[in-house]
């Protein structure tokens, strides 16, 4: 009986001494998980890294949007720049357009010039400034008349190629401007005569600069004296236009067996599409010098 009172008590130690083994077990292990760094799991370590990585994260975040903010805000200096450079540059291409157009235009006055000093007439040097609107496919305006010393029928010549070339002659004068007559209207009418054979005609016009002119009343007896590409001048015949200066060359001959004149047509030596420089010569004076008129060499 002694003996079964004594082991309910040693049963009671043992539990007892269980139980505190498991609190020091547990306070054991809760000391060696927050001391020992080189633990599985170190709650320390985790934290740490969710720091980091949070930290990490809004750092990105704002560094794109900074980097976008600063990419928008130079994408728009660099379009400001593009937009400045491309207006200098349209003003540079400009200035050296107008720089070329200069360096032309002296090179024309410059050649116009040289041929002025070479003329043997009294001249007046002009400009083309319009056509007249009632009809604009044959006369033309300068900017020269009555108060420069320029008169009715006076003749108009130009120097283009190299050499001089009949344009026609005025027929109309204001105070300061004239109206010319180019040599391809219809009412033009020119005493010529072909360079090598020497033979004399009339030059007509077809009333465009586009169409041959005409050389008419040539003697039918002589159409095997003519060759094609041959010069043909002014004769200097009815005092109007003097003798020499050129109006074209042969580029067809027109002819029939029973005609007793020969008809040739001339590819005009004046360039009208290209006509900007004018002089109206005085061919009835060769010496004496008007303050309104320019001199020649002669």
């Amino acid at each position: 009986m002694a003996r079964m009172r004594k082991e309910p008590g040693r049963q009671r130690r043992i539990a007892a001494d269980a139980y505190v083994f498991a609190v020091l077990s547990l306070v054991s292990f809760s000391v060696l998980l927050f001391s020992v760094r080189s633990f599985v799991v170190d709650f320390r370590d985790m934290g740490l890294s969710m720091y980091t990585g949070i930290r990490g994260s809004i750092y990105r975040v704002t560094s794109f949007v900074s980097q976008t903010a600063n990419s928008i805000q130079e994408l728009a200096t660099l379009n400001r720049e593009y937009d400045e450079l491309s207006d200098r540059i349209a003003r540079y291409e400009q200035l050296e357009r107008t720089a070329a157009d200069i360096r032309q235009e002296n090179e024309r006055l410059r050649e116009q010039l040289g041929f002025a000093q070479t003329i043997n007439y009294r001249y007046v040097a002009a400009e083309i400034i319009g056509y007249d609107p009632d009809n604009i496919f044959s006369a033309f305006v300068i900017n020269k008349g009555k108060n420069h010393g320029i008169a009715n029928n006076m003749p108009v010549i130009a120097y283009q190629n190299g050499a001089e070339t009949l344009v026609g002659k005025v027929v109309q004068t204001a105070r300061f401007e004239s109206l010319v007559m180019p040599l391809f209207d219809t009412g033009s009418y020119i005493s010529s005569r072909l360079v090598e054979s020497r033979l004399e005609g009339i030059v007509e016009g077809q009333g465009n600069s586009e169409q041959p002119l005409l050389m008419r009343f040539i003697r039918g007896r002589s159409r095997g004296e003519i060759s094609i590409g041959e010069l043909v001048v002014s004769s200097g015949l009815g005092g109007v236009y003097p003798p020499g200066i050129r109006l074209g060359r042969v580029s067809r001959i027109l002819y029939q067996e029973n005609d007793t004149t020969i008809e040739i047509e001339l590819t005009g030596t004046a360039d009208f599409s290209r006509l900007e420089y004018v002089f109206v010569i005085d061919a009835q004076s060769l010496t004496e010098e008007d303050p309104a008129l320019g001199t020649g060499n002669g």
